[in-house]
């Protein structure tokens, strides 16, 4: 398994790879260290996340979500340039392009379990499938308490 993380002492983006044993992980950065709970893993089972600890972790596609506006994008303006131009063949076959690049890159790309609180990714993850797709409100739960830590420390 997987695990791209920042790291909450020097805020660089770390990856680090962890056995189905546990062990420990650090940043490469500026040599943090964490050790892996015993009981976040069972065997290559993720029940909590490795570097907070949250259980609230969904499941995603591992595809950034920018570059899929861009592709759609891209394609809706070429298929109004195309339309503009009063090639119907062409603005249709653009967007039935675009659609089927869509569909074949939902059905290529793998799957990764994020955790809401932290924002870590794990990438290899045996039974994803426990773990629910994102939830709006754990998001925003998540994201408020991290907003009124910030204002507190503030104060």
């Amino acid at each position: 398994m997987n695990i791209v993380f920042q790291c909450p002492e020097c805020g660089q983006g770390c990856q680090a790879a962890i056995n189905s044993s546990g062990g420990d992980f650090s940043c490469a950065h500026c040599g943090a260290r964490w050790e892996a709970p015993s009981d976040a893993l069972d065997g290559d089972r993720l029940t909590h996340c490795l570097l907070c600890p949250s259980t609230d972790l969904f499941v995603r596609k591992d595809f950034p979500q920018r570059l899929g506006v861009a592709i759609v994008t891209i394609g809706i303006l070429a298929s109004c340039v195309a339309w503009g131009y009063r090639e119907m063949y062409w603005t249709f076959g653009i967007l039935f392009f675009t659609a089927l690049l869509d569909v074949v890159l939902y059905i290529v790309v793998p799957m990764a379990l994020m955790c809401y609180r932290c924002g870590a990714q794990y990438r290899g993850v045996v039974a994803q499938e426990n773990h629910a797709a994102f939830n709006l409100e754990t998001h925003e739960r998540h994201r408020q308490q991290k907003a009124r830590l910030e204002e507190h420390r503030v104060n």
